[in-house]
């Protein structure tokens, strides 16, 4: 549907996700397929997986090899690769027994020489080499020596490094940030920077720091979520409020329940049943529905009664289920 209710792809899919980069997958003969916005299926083969698009390629798994599609669903880099990751400024990790980098031709720019690699950010990305991680440029030279236990790609100019089970921050030149102390979790966003701020954990306790390696605000809360909108949700004995960037709570914990700041709204949980506020703590709309999905081009998904519906920032219904 669009913003204003009009169905535009009629309902044929047993599961349908949100459009990234101009496509949508929908499940199709037991398989993910891309869908455009006209909502054209992108069908010249079945594939065991495939990817999202990112820089109009996307990458696809044929039996147990990978190679990478364009976006009329042609094979643009032949199916040859036993493992692949996205393309990045213009480059994507591959491996057959090792990692290097292909450009969107096939051809290797980086020679296949890494245990481990990621995708690009600023011309750096992060590799494994043996046991240890570090970055390289795209000439593939080390410019930031294998020195860490693990480390993820640069956000802008800082990057999550991590020691002994801590991460901390450097930047581009290896400098280090912020010494290794934060705790580091498999599966979870550590370090990701909303609003240059990003949630830190350290004794079970959820903190702040800044991309410039500072503690912000330091760890006291029971959860935080990210930033947006210059607040973040956060949990104190139970009850969810909202904190600024310098750590005064500009809406006291009060709620059973809360989601992150998404569009100036928030969905927040009181006597079992979610509504949603404004940054001011203002109630919007009143706590009605027994679920909520945040705000996203101008509609929550919201579920009253036991019936779906997506309602705009006044709270009207745009659409519901029939």
């Amino acid at each position: 549907m669009d913003e204003i209710g009009n169905i535009i792809i009629e309902p044929q899919y047993v599961e349908a996700e949100d459009f990234y980069n101009g496509f949508s997958r929908v499940r199709f003969m037991d398989k993910l397929v891309p869908l455009d916005e006209h909502g054209r299926l992108l069908i010249r083969q079945f594939y065991n997986h495939i990817g999202l698009f990112e820089e109009h390629l996307a990458k696809v798994q044929l039996v147990n090899k990978w190679g990478f599609i364009d976006e009329r669903g042609r094979m643009a880099i032949p199916v040859q690769f036993n493992d692949a990751g996205y393309f990045s400024e213009g480059l994507a990790p591959v491996a057959n027994g090792v990692f290097g980098y292909i450009d969107k031709e096939g051809k290797y720019v980086i020679e296949p020489q890494f245990d481990g690699a990621g995708e690009f950010n600023n011309g750096l990305a992060p590799v494994r080499s043996g046991e240890v991680f570090g970055y390289i440029d795209k000439k593939g030279a080390f410019v930031v020596p294998p020195l860490f236990d693990n480390c993820l790609p640069f956000q802008d100019n800082v990057a999550v490094v991590v020691r002994q089970g801590k991460w901390g921050l450097i930047d581009r030149k290896g400098k280090m940030l912020l010494n290794p102390e934060f705790d580091f979790f498999e599966e979870y966003s550590n370090g990701a920077f909303f609003e240059d701020m990003t949630v830190a954990i350290k004794d079970e306790k959820y903190g702040f720091v800044n991309s410039k390696g500072e503690v912000a605000i330091e760890p006291q809360f029971d959860f935080a979520g990210d930033f947006s909108g210059a607040l973040a949700l956060i949990e104190m004995a139970g009850q969810f409020g909202y904190t600024d960037k310098k750590g005064k709570l500009v809406i006291p914990p009060q709620f059973d329940d809360a989601g992150v700041f998404s569009e100036g709204f928030a969905q927040v949980k009181k006597d079992g049943l979610w509504g949603f506020i404004d940054a001011k703590g203002n109630t919007r709309t009143k706590p009605l529905f027994k679920e909520v999905l945040p705000f996203r081009n101008g509609l929550a998904w919201v579920n009253f009664k036991g019936q779906w519906a997506y309602i705009n920032e006044h709270g009207d219904v745009v659409w519901k289920e029939k």
